[in-house]
């Protein structure tokens, strides 16, 4: 028993500096200081953590204190994604998406946007909808478009906030609704989305002042029930 006890303490003292140099890592990348983050995440990520696995991908993608590589990206970043990583996961399918250290493959985009969005990621949800809603790599559906626009704009993410708007806006996968178009729009707005803002004053002048008014109190109603529609 004493012995067991003793290694587990052993254990234990030699993981916290390793942890420590993890979240080290992550905090210097975090801050912008990519040449300490690389130092300190690399081992790490050799020894299969996805989080430092996606923040190497993300340095070879972006030339952050290592040569741009984007096959170098794409291998880390799949090796995180494949660890079920859904930011690593949203991180390929823009590399397929674009072409970026792989073959342009949309249906490759699709699959790895959706195993993103799945586990809730707002970036791939919204990107999702676009692709669905101009038919990259999928039928175009209007529906299904919105659909992955309200899970990400009820997250706070402002980009699928405008998106639903303009869906609104026009009637696409909803029936037309200037109310909920001029809703969706002010909470975009109000996140410092510049398109959403100058949309939300052209539908204002389609307006009666009682949808104005009705379209304000929506957008107050959803933030007091849900504080996350400001977060981002």
């Amino acid at each position: 028993m004493l012995r067991t006890t003793g290694i587990l303490v052993l254990t234990l003292a030699l993981a916290a500096p390793a942890r420590a140099g993890l979240e080290a890592g992550y905090a210097a990348y975090e801050r912008g200081d990519h040449a300490t983050a690389l130092r300190e995440l690399r081992p790490f990520a050799e020894q299969g953590d996805a989080r430092a696995q996606r923040a190497l991908g993300a340095m070879y993608a972006n030339g952050q204190s290592v040569p741009n590589d984007d096959v170098e990206a794409v291998k880390w970043y799949r090796a995180a994604a494949e660890q079920g990583d859904a930011k690593a996961q949203f991180s390929l399918g823009v590399m397929y998406d674009n072409g970026r250290g792989v073959a342009e493959d949309d249906v490759e985009a699709i699959r790895w946007y959706r195993l993103a969005a799945d586990q809730g990621d707002a970036a791939g949800q919204t990107i999702l909808g676009v692709m669905y809603a101009v038919g990259r790599g999928v039928p175009e559906d209007d529906v299904e478009a919105v659909k992955w626009y309200r899970r990400a704009a009820k997250q706070g993410y402002v980009v699928a906030q405008s998106n639903l708007g303009h869906m609104y806006y026009k009637g696409e996968g909803v029936p037309e609704d200037l109310v909920q178009a001029f809703a969706w729009w002010n909470l975009a707005a109000a996140q410092g989305k510049k398109d959403a803002a100058k949309s939300k004053e052209i539908v204002r002048k389609q307006m009666t002042a009682e949808q104005i008014a009705e379209a304000q109190g929506l957008s107050r109603q959803w933030v007091e029930d849900n504080p996350m529609l400001l977060r981002r």
